[in-house]
């Protein structure tokens, strides 16, 4: 077997695709982005890398506040626009059914099957980090509050198998959406059937 190499690159496959919700200017805005990654379970903390250009950018960081909604399959292509047009030049604050939840600045779109409302604790600049001239914003938040209809949960949690969420291939040549497939094995649980070959 010979490994080939290729250029370097964030090949982490696939990526949620996400709608990140601010206040931009007193108005909800949204943009869809595939930089998203859970960090810490209690609290519960969530990261998510915004291009520094990015509108929603500006109403982080006034509020200290972002949801991300989780879009279902069926949502594709109001998401994929939320993420073509900036925010800079359409008013997306019309296109989802808005509600706000403890935070008050951080709007969430009620079709979407899971919203978590986040609090901004920290922020991270890769330019400055990077030495270069343009560069992503990490916002870390803090999850204050979660919500979800009843038809998207088992035993009180979120099914992702009812959620029905899509992912996004972060290869270059090859930028497409795609849905999740079967489950295959039980987390923390098929690793205990395997042996190698000596044992």
């Amino acid at each position: 077997m010979t490994k080939n190499k290729i250029p370097p690159g964030c090949y982490v496959f696939p990526t949620p695709v996400v709608l990140i919700g601010a206040n931009v200017n007193g108005k909800p805005n949204f943009t869809a982005i595939g930089w998203v990654c859970g960090l810490e379970f209690g609290p519960p903390l969530i990261s998510i890398s915004s291009n520094q250009q990015h509108y929603n950018n500006i109403g982080i960081k006034e509020n200290q506040t972002f949801s991300v909604n989780t879009p279902s399959v069926d949502m594709v292509e109001i998401s994929d626009y939320c993420g073509i047009k900036s925010g800079k030049k359409v008013d997306k604050s019309e296109l989802f059914d808005v509600f706000y939840g403890e935070l008050k600045t951080a709007p969430m779109i009620k079709e979407a099957p899971l919203n978590l409302e986040c609090k901004v604790i920290h922020t991270v600049d890769t330019a400055e980090i990077a030495k270069a001239k343009n560069g992503h914003d990490i916002f870390i938040g803090e999850v204050v509050q979660a919500y979800a209809e009843e038809k998207y949960l088992t035993n009180g949690a979120p099914d992702v198998a009812k959620l029905n969420p899509f992912v996004l291939s972060t290869s270059m040549n090859k930028m497409n959406y795609y849905k999740i497939g079967e489950e295959i094995g039980r987390a923390w649980n098929v690793g205990l059937k395997y042996k190698k070959e000596n044992d």
